[in-house]
């Protein structure tokens, strides 16, 4: 069977290509050696019920344990009706699990099968199953929180919690490993309709997983060099690594995901395009990942809509991200606080000495989608349509963007209060320039954490490229500062000229605009 790259569902070795996670597998294995019970609790598609199945398979190579794995997946709210419908599910699942290997257990569990009534009887149950073989056994069960909210359930980690204490006394499981979204050691339930939601976990008991999760290049790079002897694919496997990890942080779900679409579809037309005769180029190159990266951006997947959704959801979590994303506001990380913790949850932040957004593809998502509702909710996207934006070379006339961006603002907004012009001023800038691009250019933001939180927007048009930097005014000495940065930012990307965009909120303020010169380059500046 040919390999693929694989973005849905469990990553098998020999059908999908993949990150090499050993040092990972190996910490994971530590703490099940170790006896400790704990949650893989990461957000979506984060690789987690590979990460158990890989586990699970090591485990049983080692012939010194039984592994049993389960997962509450679809197994609808009917088993948590009651401890009898429960317990009784639970077994079932027990048995069906423990047959896929060969061992005492499952001979025993085949003759034994009983019916119990309560979540004491099923306690007694797993007590004398685990004491029918000399190995250790280890219970793994994935999508543990899809009945989080239920008194059952945490009835159920109560069990396991008293046999855990217990260990040194019966017969019980020699580790758990739950797997979810949520993390149950802080688990938030509401017990009866008429009590406020609270903390109520009994799963106090587990251990930390402190293993990242996220890939690094040293560990893309195996995957990508196994497709390229696979395929006949040249790349410089080090150097994509170094930019799939750049964009995506390490979300296993991205990095898989542009990887799939350079594979599947920028490759192809790529070779189609440039072939002649029968030969064509079959190379992966790092502008290879840019256009993936721009297809990406573009579709509508599960990744993609749950993190909206989530925003959609959540006033105070949009709120935070907003300040982060477009703002570039300095703030503590602090778990929690509980939008924070939310947020953390869903795979949007992070802690980079402070908070941030977890990757530069969720970045750019965020900021799109919320330029797209600030662009909805002025609904003046038909002030900025017109057709003298390029020239003759068909570069884009940068100067005449600002200029008209410039008049847009002062006709449109010029009763707005400072509140306004500081928060949402840099959305408007963003929506007004998205339709003169659309099409044939593509812009990447990058906020700037410093004193004059700026947002830098990386316009590509064609093939040419622009940088201009919008940012709010904070004084002449962080202006300066500003400034340098800027000049720095030009020369890393090697350009001569740049584009500057101040919103200004002093009553006593010039809307000018003029050319600047600093260090050899020269700066376009408008204030606003």
């Amino acid at each position: 069977m040919r390999k693929k790259f694989n973005v849905t569902g469990l990553c098998v070795p020999d059908q999908h290509y993949m990150a090499d996670v050993s040092k990972k597998l190996a910490a994971t294995m530590v703490m099940v050696e170790e006896g400790d019970y704990f949650i893989i609790n990461r957000p979506r598609q984060y690789g987690k019920t590979t990460t158990l199945y890989t586990l699970a398979a090591a485990l049983r190579q080692t012939d010194e344990y039984v592994v049993i794995q389960m997962s509450f997946e679809g197994v609808g709210d009917n088993m948590f009706k009651d401890e009898i419908e429960f317990s009784n599910r639970f077994v079932k699942s027990l048995t069906k699990y423990a047959a896929r290997q060969a061992s005492d257990l499952e001979k025993w569990l085949k003759k034994n099968t009983v019916k119990v009534n309560d979540m004491e009887a099923l306690s007694d149950f797993l007590t004398e199953m685990v004491s029918q073989t000399e190995k250790k056994v280890v219970l793994m069960i994935d999508e543990v929180d899809k009945s989080s909210n239920n008194q059952l359930f945490v009835s159920f980690l109560a069990m396991l919690r008293n046999k855990y204490l217990e260990r040194h006394e019966i017969s019980t499981f020699h580790s758990v490993v739950l797997a979810g979204v949520h993390d149950v050691k802080s688990l938030k339930l509401k017990l009866r309709p008429d009590e406020e939601q609270k903390y109520n976990s009994p799963w106090n008991i587990a251990a930390d997983f402190k293993v990242d999760m996220n890939l690094q290049p040293s560990e893309i790079v195996p995957m990508l060099e196994e497709y390229a002897r696979d395929e006949g694919v040249k790349m410089d496997a080090q150097a994509i690594a170094e930019q799939l990890f750049y964009y995506t942080s390490g979300y296993p779900f991205l990095v898989s995901r542009l990887c799939k679409i350079v594979a599947e579809d920028v490759l192809p037309e790529k070779n189609a395009t440039l072939k002649t005769g029968n030969n064509a180029q079959n190379e992966w190159t790092e502008e290879d990942i840019i256009t993936a990266l721009r297809l990406m951006m573009k579709e509508s997947n599960s990744n993609f809509d749950s993190l909206i959704k989530n925003l959609e959801n959540d006033e105070d979590l949009y709120n935070a991200v907003f300040d982060i994303a477009v703002n570039a506001e300095v703030r503590s990380f602090n778990r929690h606080n509980p939008a924070v913790n939310r947020g953390l949850m869903y795979g949007i932040f992070t802690d980079r000495n402070g908070l941030a957004i977890h990757n530069r593809v969720y970045r750019e998502l965020i900021v799109d989608y919320m330029t797209d509702k600030t662009h909805e909710i002025q609904n003046k996207n038909g002030a900025n349509l017109e057709t003298g934006y390029k020239n003759p070379d068909k570069s884009l006339n940068m100067v005449l963007v600002l200029t008209k961006f410039q008049l847009f603002m002062q006709e449109q907004y010029s009763t707005k209060d400072r509140t306004f012009l500081e928060r949402s001023g840099r959305l408007v800038f963003l929506a007004f320039i998205k339709p003169i691009i659309n099409g044939s250019g593509y812009d990447f933001k990058e906020p700037q954490i410093s004193e004059e939180r700026r947002l830098d927007v990386v316009i590509t048009y064609l093939q040419h490229r622009y940088l201009a930097e919008l940012k709010i005014w904070r004084g002449e000495v962080a202006h300066e500062e500003g400034l340098g940065q800027l000049i720095d930012y030009l020369n890393r990307l090697n350009l001569t000229e740049g584009y500057l965009v101040i919103f200004d909120q002093r009553k006593a303020k010039s809307l000018k605009n003029e050319w600047i010169t600093v260090e050899g380059k020269r700066v376009f500046t408008i204030w606003i």
